[in-house]
């Protein structure tokens, strides 16, 4: 099934189902053991009330039942010979024995008995009396045996009509310390209509309330999933118009669908964010290579043409610039795709001394503060964090008026700090942020700077940003621009 609708629906039906079958059988289960407790409680009563005459010595042929044809009785001697049954018994199962012929006997208390030898009471009475102290279960004479009496399941046919019973066996002993069983039955019929009904209501009712649970899922998903379909129609329409300025709809409640449509439209925002940054780097780079390729392509003509006005400097000067562009427009690539810096640890203190000492061109010598005390390493790419250094201080020579410092030094908050002034102009306020974009330069930077293409300081934050710290600017003591790299101290 390919749709949520569906296997929504499916499943809380199969659960509802699962859930019904598991308790309609329990139901089932308490009331037939309710009902067959009830029919062993009148099935006992029964018995007990014939034991009890047997214990008085009521002859067999004068033994009292009630509703003999409800409640059919089978007594049983010690030898398992029917002693008595109820009237219009005929056939009987479950008791021990099925038959249902009474085998002449001696009445209770009247002549020899089960177990006698002959009519003489002294010898059979001791016997007997030895008999019953040596069972330890049989009663004593003149008494029904208290214990709870033993239940069975069987059938009997009273006047001609079959049915199931439940009997209750209980024994007694007369004053002549005969002991006799009495195997009393309850009917079952009762217990089997009303649980056959309560299965029949249920196994009829079961199929009904799956159908509504089953449509009661489906219309309550079908609503639940109505935003998701209008998520999925927009989206759909984004992706054939590719216009990322459109935003799928989101609903007015405060569930998981309405953030999944918030994340949706966030996630539109940042797509055409990066869509229309990365169309802007594309012109930028077309204008910025532009330039110095027409120029270069100038001067090889000229010099094509006129081998004595080829500017030899100016050619390889146009060749640096684009090498330069190159590498910048490279690495810029190469950290939107998400590439990972290394993860060797250097000390940042080592690393501006080397860059300072290389930069033996510089217009202006750069003052260099590194403590010796040590705890400035910090972890990444060599490098990256070399490239970030070099372009500060090329910023900071391009704006500088007469000194341009560095210093490094560890923070309270676990960070190494790499500060770089200048005394130049500075940069106001509402720029500070803006000159870390793309090609951005501001308009005296843009006046002073021949080769520049706006790339460096960007290309400084993001790899500070890659290596989980940060670039800012503010005002330097001196009255230019301080340019502040924060990194994440290791150990």
């Amino acid at each position: 099934m390919r749709s949520v609708r569906a296997r929504a629906a499916l499943g809380a039906t199969v659960v509802v189902a699962l859930a019904l079958i598991g308790a309609g059988v329990a139901v089932l289960l308490v009331l037939r053991a309710n009902l067959t407790g009830q029919a062993e409680l009148r099935a006992e009563v029964v018995a007990r009330e014939v034991a009890g005459q047997l214990a008085l010595d009521v002859p067999y042929d004068r033994l009292e039942t009630r509703d003999e044809d409800e409640y059919p009785v089978q007594v049983v001697d010690e030898d398992g010979r029917v002693v008595a049954v109820s009237k219009d018994l005929e056939a009987i199962s479950g008791t021990g024995t099925d038959r249902v012929a009474p085998v002449p006997s001696a009445a209770p208390g009247q002549g020899p008995g089960p177990g006698s030898d002959d009519g003489s009471g002294d010898d059979g009475d001791d016997r007997d009396d030895d008999l019953a102290d040596d069972d330890e279960g049989t009663p004593a004479r003149g008494e029904v045996d208290p214990d709870e009496p033993d239940f069975t399941d069987g059938t009997a046919t009273v006047d001609g009509e079959s049915a199931d019973y439940r009997f209750a066996s209980v024994r007694a002993t007369t004053s002549r310390g005969v002991t006799l069983t009495v195997h009393a039955g309850a009917p079952l019929a009762a217990e089997q209509e009303a649980v056959g009904t309560v299965r029949g209501a249920m196994l009829a009712g079961l199929p009904v309330l799956l159908l509504v649970v089953a449509g009661v899922t489906w219309l309550v998903t079908r609503r639940a999933l109505r935003p998701v379909e209008d998520i999925r129609r927009e989206m759909a329409a984004i992706t054939a118009s590719e216009d990322l300025s459109r935003r799928v709809p989101e609903p007015d409640s405060r569930d998981e669908i309405a953030r999944l449509a918030r994340t949706t439209n966030e996630t539109l925002t940042a797509l055409e964010a990066s869509v229309d940054r990365q169309r802007r780097f594309v012109a930028d780079a077309s204008h910025e290579l532009r330039s110095p390729i027409a120029s270069l392509r100038t001067q090889l003509e000229v010099g094509a043409a006129h081998p004595e006005l080829l500017d030899v400097p100016g050619a390889v000067a146009d060749t640096v610039r684009l090498q330069a562009l190159a590498a910048d427009l490279l690495l810029l690539a190469r950290l939107d795709a998400g590439e990972r810096p290394g993860r060797s640890t250097l000390d940042l203190g080592a690393l501006v001394r080397e860059e300072v000492s290389q930069r033996v061109g510089d217009r202006i010598p750069v003052t260099v503060a590194v403590p010796d005390s040590g705890g400035l390493e910090v972890a990444g790419s060599r490098g990256q964090l070399a490239r970030v250094i070099g372009n500060l201080l090329d910023n900071a020579e391009r704006h500088a008026r007469d000194s341009v410092t560095v210093s490094v030094r560890a923070a309270e908050r676990g960070e190494v700090l790499v500060e770089v002034t200048d005394d130049g102009a500075g940069v106001p306020v509402d720029e500070r942020e803006r000159i870390f974009e793309r090609f951005v330069r501001l308009d005296d930077a843009r006046a002073r700077d021949d080769g520049g293409a706006g790339l460096g300081l960007a290309i400084a934050r993001d790899v500070a940003v890659r290596h989980g710290g940060g670039l800012t600017v503010d005002g330097a003591p001196e009255g230019g621009a301080r340019f502040t790299l924060r990194l994440p101290a290791v150990g």
